[in-house]
């Protein structure tokens, strides 16, 4: 197997190309890590972030698996305080 197609197989299979993929999976990412940030210290602070981390589920799982629109993710940083 050519060492390319390790980089293109698995984006291919879901309708991106390499560098779609790369953005695509470093935005999820990135907007999981924050998410995880905010409910961090929602946790230790209950009146910030009180929508955030719900919020963030549901647009990643509406962007990943209901609406599998792969060309349209909606900006990284729109939480909710």
């Amino acid at each position: 197997m050519p060492i390319a197609k390790l980089f293109t197989d698995h984006p291919a299979s879901v309708g991106e190309t390499y560098g779609e993929h790369l953005a695509m999976a470093t935005g999820f990412g990135l907007r999981m890590v924050l998410g995880g940030l905010a409910c961090m210290v929602h946790g230790l602070l209950p009146f910030l972030f009180v929508k955030t981390g719900s919020k963030q589920i549901t647009t990643l799982h509406s962007t990943m698996v209901a609406n599998r629109n792969r060309k349209a993710m909606s900006a990284i940083l729109d939480f909710v305080i």
